[in-house]
């Protein structure tokens, strides 16, 4: 994987991408996760490429968005997937998106005040080089509030959607600590989460974290959506005192696994 972020102009425009190439092996556990796992496998390339344009002289920023995918995927066991009724597992995917985007974090790497968030649809058609017509749409915000010179407390929220002929691998998934990553698949997902940093010492930190989320809308509704709950700890060492950057370590437990992550800045994407 490479990618990264350029500035230009006084910081007035900013690209920002990155290109992959991969090989993953994940479950799929039916639309909103309530079937047994069968395995799978997507080998291929990945790409996202972002042109940002600040507005005016705010902390908000247009984007213009290309993603593209090219993957093969293949179970486990082919003669299981039957279980799943139609799936669509189209292997390129090409989509043109808009953004509007607002950051006003005083770190990228981990923030300690400010907010960030944004509104997105990217739309996946033929005309463009996909095999699949669909759309897809996110909004998000994280916030970040001091509480004098040792504690952040931070909250999250963030919801996904898709529309149209989806490849099952490309379904917004619930993505919290100590849930397994597309656990809980569907055309709808939601996530609310809290996180409190406590600063012991200069260098040193302790985390604290819960939240829960919910996948729905391929057979059910928000109310019979497929849910979890997840919480964990973990602690941070400030690595890079001049970039503000933290790493460490955060054990975290849900109703349907648990799990150990290394961090590199905050957990949040």
């Amino acid at each position: 994987m490479a990618g990264g972020m350029v500035s230009f102009d006084n910081d007035r425009y900013r690209w920002r991408g990155g290109l992959m190439r991969l090989s993953v092996n994940l479950d799929f556990y039916g639309f909103g996760g309530r079937m047994a796992a069968v395995g799978y496998n997507l080998d291929g390339w990945a790409s996202n490429q972002e042109s940002m344009l600040r507005l005016g002289q705010s902390d908000w920023w247009a984007i213009a968005r290309w993603s593209y995918l090219d993957l093969r995927n293949r179970f486990d066991f082919e003669s299981q997937v039957a279980q799943f009724g139609q799936l669509v597992r189209d292997n390129r995917a090409s989509g043109l998106g808009l953004s509007l985007e607002v950051d006003t974090r005083d770190n990228i790497f981990t923030p300690s005040r400010g907010y960030t968030g944004s509104i997105d649809a990217t739309f996946y058609d033929p005309d463009w080089g996909s095999d699949t017509r669909m759309q897809s749409y996110r909004t998000h915000l994280f916030s970040y509030w001091p509480i004098g010179r040792e504690f952040v407390i931070a909250g999250r929220i963030d919801g996904r959607a898709v529309g149209g002929r989806v490849p099952f691998f490309m379904l917004p998934f619930v993505d919290l600590r100590g849930v397994p990553a597309a656990r809980l698949q569907d055309r709808r997902t939601a996530v609310l989460e809290t996180e409190v940093r406590w600063n012991i010492t200069p260098r040193w930190a302790a985390i604290g974290f819960v939240g829960g989320g919910r996948a729905w809308g391929t057979t059910t509704s928000y109310s019979e959506g497929n849910h979890t709950l997840a919480g964990g700890v973990g602690f941070r060492y400030l690595i890079a005192r001049r970039l503000g950057l933290y790493v460490g370590i955060d054990v975290a437990k849900s109703s349907l696994d648990r799990a150990i992550y290394l961090q590199v800045g905050s957990a949040w994407r």
